[in-house]
This record gives C-alpha cells, structure tokens and sequence, in this order.
C-alpha cells in the first residue's frame, strides 16, 4: 500500500524533503483532498484543481516564505493553504472563524499578499521585487500568477507596463486556461489563444517586446516540465514571464466539462462529481435573475437599451438578455473602469446603458463613476448585484460601502429596493428616461415573492413609504434589510409602538416625510446592510441637525471594522441587524 505523502507535508520545507518522482503522487492526493473537503464544505473548485501541478512545483523550487508568492484574486490558492500549515483546518474555509477562503496576510507567512479582487498580483510582486533591490537583496524572488481572464485587466497593464523598465527580479506566471468565472472574451485572449497553436511567431510576442524574459508555453500539468522551467528562470535576473496553458477543474471529469458551473458549484457528489438537483419550484427568484429576466423583458420593447457587464454575465445574469441580443450585451472582461466610461460613452449618444457591476467591484471604478458619468450628468443605469453582506467570500466580497460611497455624489440617485417588484418597478422606471445618473443596489441570495412578475408600475424618484404605523419609535430602513423588520415586528407582542417606513432612495431623501416623522416621534431608528459611518443613517442624522431637531437617532449597520467570512445570517448577528437583535432593540422601547 502506498503511503499518503500529503499527510506528512505540514509546510513546504517537508515537501522540499521529497524526491522529484514522488511528486505526481502528492498532486493526486492534493486533488482528492481538495475535492473530498469542498464536496461537503463548498468553496471555490475548479480553479485550485487547476493549478495542482504549478502550486507544488512552486513551493518546490522557491524557498517560499522568504521568495514571496502571490496568487492573483486567490480562487486558486487551496492547495496553497494546504501545502502551508493549514491542511488540519482546511475544513473550516470560508466558515465563521474558520480560515478565509482567500490568502490574507494575517493567517499566514506563506500569503505574501492579501487578495480576493483580481489583477493586484503583478504590481504587489513588483512593489516588493524594487524594495529587495533596494536593499541590495537580489537573490530574492517576486513571483506573481495571474490568470488570462486577470492579466486584461488595466491595472495588470500598468504593472507589466512599469516592470519592463526596471532590473526587478520578479516572475509573472501566466496560468491560461481561458477562462475566469465564466469564458475568457477579447482581443488579448484571441492573442494567448493564437500562441498556443503556434500562429505567433515568438519574434512577435507581445510580452517581449515589454523588454520581459518570455518562455512557454508550457504545459501546465506536466510538473517535470514546469518544475524545469521555473529552475531555469530562477538563474535569470530581471522581469520574467512564464506562459502556462491548464485545465480549470483538472482531475474531475463534470468540473472540466462544465467550468462555469464547477467554478463554485456548492456541495457535490466527492465520488461521482455530481451536484443533486435542487427543486427551485415555488421558491423565490435570486434577485439577479430579477434583473435578468426584467432586463429581458424590457429590451424587448426598448430597443435603446444596452447591457453591459465586467466579466461577471452568469453572475450577474446579463446572460438572459446577452444570448437573446448579442449585439446590444457585452461582457467587456474583468475591466470595470472601462465598463463604466464605455457606459458614459453610449448615453451621450442616447442609449439607455445598464452597467451591471458587483458592488464590491465598483470600487475599482469610483473615478470613473464621478468624473465620466456624474459629472457630466449622463444617465447611466448603475445595477450593483451582491449589495451588503455577502456571506462566505467575507471581506473582500462585501458590498458594504456603496450607500456611503455613492450618496455623496452630485446628480447620483441611490436606490434600494425592498423586495423583487421594488427592483423590476425601478428597472422599469430607469428605462422610462431619468434626468440624472442612477445606483440601484441589490443583495446576493434569494428574495421572498413567488409571483414576483407583476404589471409593471412607475416610481416616484425620492419618495419613501410608510409600511406600517406606529406610536413611539419609527424605523426608517433602507433596502431588503428592511424585511428583517417585518419579521421582528411579527415576533412582537406589542408592535404598536413601532412605525415601520421604507426610504428605499438614500439620494434624494424623502424630506417632506422626514419632517413628518421628525415632527411626531421623539425616537427614530434607522437600519441599513451598508457602514454605519456615511451611510443612510448617516443621511439622516445630517437632515436632523441641519433642521435642529431633538429626536433620539440610533443608527444600525455594519460596524467600523471589516467583516470576516462566515454565512450571511452569522454576519447580520454580528451585527446586530438580524431579526432577534431588531425584536430585541424593539422590546426596549
């Protein structure tokens, strides 16, 4: 019987211990380790299947911690983490307390470089290669693998950009694979492809015309043969590109045939790779396909409309309406700044542009926001998926900030719907023709109406409801946490002290009821899934001091400190905007 290598390697000096041919050994066994804990455990799969044979030839050849490495987003670093002390714990990935499910600094010496947004790795690797020639340490190495979905991004650019001019020692690993999260799409990547089937002669080669030693491709896989490389490169001084070709999802059959869905496909079957079937009769809809099939549905009958997204078209699902007009839906690639001022660019022309980004991911975008639409008043239909919290991805990933972010914005309308006719109805509403840019923010998951596909009805721009009334204490929320609410209030033996209003726009505020509220009750509380600090409540204690009023104001949110992985109703318990901590702040009044 053959005896399990992975079981002894506790960091990479024990794998540096192995012989070469025992290698192959360890990439099977790091493979079923990574299947038999995401199977039950879930996370991110094909892409860390992917890179097996690169992440142990790494470790193997470089004296990681002190050569530093730095995975581009982090999908990919699994085994990673487990060949670097975290394989007893791997189980808890992404779970409250347990190890985050990117690599982060804080967890360990081996992560060179906190990640979880794509493209960083080539200007991190680079920053640190300058300082090490700066103190004379030139035997250090920098290493950054990047994915080809990742390296068309514009901030990957500037780095290979800045690296080519420089004597840095640093190696940029090209994993290409074609694909992200979905397929890869642009010029650049029918450039990689072109090369891989030889039809670029290396004469040509874009990465060394960047003044970068280029080599590959190399068939990511054959660990002899990149193990090979990387000690060859390891010799040459300066900027370094090896070209990887690989397989997302290798080693599992359903994984390599279905790379969308194996991405991150949930709990799955360890042995046949299957994922059991889910019956979505009479659930909810997810609030992007609301946006979806709304989308749809509309540019059925509006023939300016325009869909665009950076990279994300399952995701977000642009998908519905970019399979049935092509031509008028673009996945434009992990390229968010472009996205937006591409946005701005067709609404000066009059189409009527739904720019689908991530909230989280809008941050990478915030000039352009302000300078390319705001400020030129552009009418851009901003449709931020994954708003508040978001569950397992943790800190990275949270959408958190935007309502912060985004109300200090001249011209920006902010807008959180309630529930999924709220979201179809501002949809509907955009495309009628607004005077001003608009954000509408919207979480991850699931809603709460079955026969959500109502007639559609048009919005009044700045007006909040009152969805219940009270006699002490009004709540003002913002958005689907305002459902939480609800729920509390239902839990109540006394909810008649409680008003319940919906301030579904942050920007403009409902002022005429403000007053009214303001006027009528001594204690107000506000509720929100975004920071505390600059966010709606935050709005609301501006409106309070600016008219001099004396109510009591208590702000609920997400606190001043980054919030780590965990499910999202854990998260919401954190802090304290979950319905037993509402009923609780309820029953004190």
């Amino acid at each position: 019987m053959t005896n399990n290598l992975l079981s002894n390697i506790n960091n990479p000096t024990d794998l540096r211990q192995l012989d070469e041919v025992q290698l192959p050994q360890v990439a099977q066994e790091l493979r079923d380790f990574i299947i038999d804990i995401v199977a039950t455990k879930e996370g991110h799969l094909g892409a860390s299947l992917g890179v097996v044979e690169l992440t142990i030839a790494l470790h193997y050849v470089f004296d990681t911690p002190s050569d530093l490495l730095i995975w581009d987003v982090g999908h990919q670093a699994y085994g990673h983490k487990i060949l670097t002390g975290r394989r007893e714990n791997f189980h808890t990935n992404r779970q409250l307390n347990g190890i985050s499910g990117f690599p982060k600094r804080s967890e360990s010496i081996y992560d060179a470089f906190g990640v979880g947004h794509s493209s960083t790795s080539i200007s991190a690797a680079l920053g640190m290669a300058i300082v090490s020639n700066l103190k004379g340490d030139f035997e250090k190495q920098h290493i950054a693998v990047i994915g080809d979905a990742s390296i068309a991004s514009g901030i990957a650019f500037e780095g290979l950009n800045h690296a080519g001019v420089t004597d840095a020692n640093l190696l940029v690993i090209l994993n290409d694979n074609a694909i992200g999260i979905d397929p890869s799409v642009g010029a650049l990547k029918n450039y990689l492809t072109a090369v891989k089937e030889g039809k670029n002669p290396r004469k040509n080669n874009m990465i060394k015309s960047l003044n970068f030693d280029y080599s590959g491709p190399v068939d990511g896989h054959d660990i002899f043969a990149v193990i090979k490389e990387l000690k060859r490169l390891k010799k040459v001084k300066g900027p370094k590109f090896l070209h990887i070709i690989t397989t997302k999802g290798k080693g599992l059959q359903q994984a390599e045939d279905d790379q969308v869905k194996y991405h991150a496909p949930g709990k799955f079957d360890k042995i046949t790779g299957e994922i059991p079937l889910k019956s979505e009769e009479n659930l909810p809809p997810k609030y992007q396909d609301v946006f979806g099939l709304t989308l749809l549905d509309l540019a059925r009958t509006n023939e300016k409309i325009i869909g665009i997204t950076p990279a994300m078209p399952s995701g977000s699902s642009l998908k519905f309406m970019m399979d049935e007009f092509p031509k008028r839906a673009f996945d434009v690639g992990i390229a968010e700044q472009h996205a937006v001022t591409l946005s701005a660019g067709m609404a000066t022309q009059g189409m009527v542009v739904f720019c689908n980004i991530y909230s989280t991911f809008l941050q990478r975008a915030y000039d352009q926001v302000i300078h390319d639409v705001a400020l030129q008043d552009l009418p851009v239909i901003f449709c931020l998926d994954r708003a508040g919290l978001v569950g397992e991805d943790g800190a990275t990933h949270h959408g958190v900030f935007d309502l912060a972010y985004l109300r200090c914005i001249p011209n920006m309308i902010v807008y959180a719907p309630l529930n999924e006719i709220a979201l179809r109805n501002i949809l509907y509403t955009a495309q009628l023709g607004l005077n001003h840019p608009i954000a509408i923010r919207y979480p991850r998951g699931r809603g709460q109406i079955v026969d959500w596909q109502k007639p559609y009805e048009k919005i009044e721009i700045g007006k909040a409801n009152c969805l219940k009334k009270g006699s002490k204490v009004a709540v003002l929320s913002n958005g689907t946490i305002g459902n939480n609410v609800t729920l509390a209030l239902a839990k109540m033996k006394h909810p008649e002290t409680i008003a319940h209003y919906d301030f579904a726009f942050v920007n403009p505020l409902d002022e005429q009821l403000l007053h009214s509220i303001f006027k009528e009750f001594k204690t107000i509380i506000t509720l929100e899934d975004g920071v505390i600090k600059g966010g709606f409540g935050s709005s609301i204690l501006e409106f309070s001091a600016q008219n001099n009023y004396t109510s009591k104001v208590k702000t609920l949110g997400i606190p001043d400190e980054f919030i780590e992985q965990g499910t999202i109703e854990e998260q919401q318990q954190y802090c304290k905007i979950d319905v037993k901590s509402i009923e609780n702040i309820f029953s004190s009044f």
